[in-house]
């Protein structure tokens, strides 16, 4: 097998939550363009079909589960209709997230259990329940999408919530990767930095000082300059690498 040969991934099957929008459609474009089946989770049915349709058009095989991962019910109900429609699932990309930008002492309960149950206990739920499916088949990959700011405190802004539940996403990463590696399971995590999205205001003004000028690229990254990194993680081509966070941001965290 070539080296490029190991990003192919015609005939697997990968759920990608939170894939509808910002860095999860652009995770399932990449899997698409490598071949794989994808299934886009989300709980924006009108906009689960666009993504859909916009994917299908480019050839893609791809169908849309509307799906809550905070529900336990909802996760279970992602395998069952995964399996029912394909008969077999590879790659689990666990890529919902929610933050709130506030400081702590100005944080709710509402918003850190918020944020808690969407980045840290839907990734535990939906890697047990795939995990389960995986270690039951003996082969299977599960990528967690972290954060950089599980490993800095991010300026002007401030985000405990965030910060704290993507540390513990990448250290819930090690934990199943090492549980799991014995039955052919892998699991990794993608700790992005500032990346340009609908949702993300990494271009404005006030904002350069701290998440631009700091990192030594000196710029933002861009979805599509991200996703292959997805593709890596997902793939033979990462076949060796498992518990491991690999951090694409532009060198922000060497500072």
């Amino acid at each position: 097998m070539s080296a490029m040969d190991r990003f192919d991934l015609t005939g697997r099957v990968a759920v990608v939550t939170g894939g509808t929008r910002g860095l999860g459609e652009g995770f399932a474009t990449a899997l698409t363009d490598a071949g794989a089946a994808v299934v886009l989770v989300g709980r924006d049915s009108d906009r689960g079909q666009v993504v859909k349709q916009a994917l299908t058009e480019r050839g893609a095989t791809v169908t849309f589960t509307a799906a809550d991962v905070t529900v336990a019910e909802d996760v279970t109900r992602m395998l069952d209709a995964t399996l029912e429609r394909f008969g077999r699932v590879d790659i689990l990309v666990n890529n919902a997230g929610a933050c709130v930008h506030a400081p702590a002492l100005e944080v709710t309960d509402e918003d850190w259990r918020h944020v808690m149950d969407v980045n840290l206990d839907a990734v535990w739920h939906c890697a047990r329940v795939f995990g389960r499916h995986f270690v039951d088949q003996r082969s299977g990959v599960i990528v967690n999408i972290g954060s950089m700011s599980g490993l800095i405190v991010n300026r002007p802004q401030w985000q405990p919530a965030y910060n704290a539940s993507k540390a513990a996403v990448h250290h819930l990463t090690r934990s199943l990767a090492a549980e799991w590696g014995p039955y052919g399971v892998r699991v990794n995590a993608l700790a992005p930095g500032y990346i340009k999205t609908d949702m993300s205001p990494v271009d404005e003004p006030q904002y350069r000082q701290h998440w631009i000028e700091d990192a030594p690229l000196q710029r933002y990254g861009t979805v599509e300059e991200l996703a292959p990194a997805i593709l890596f993680l997902a793939s033979d081509a990462s076949s060796f690498v498992t518990g491991s966070v690999l951090v694409a941001d532009g060198g922000y965290t060497t500072f």
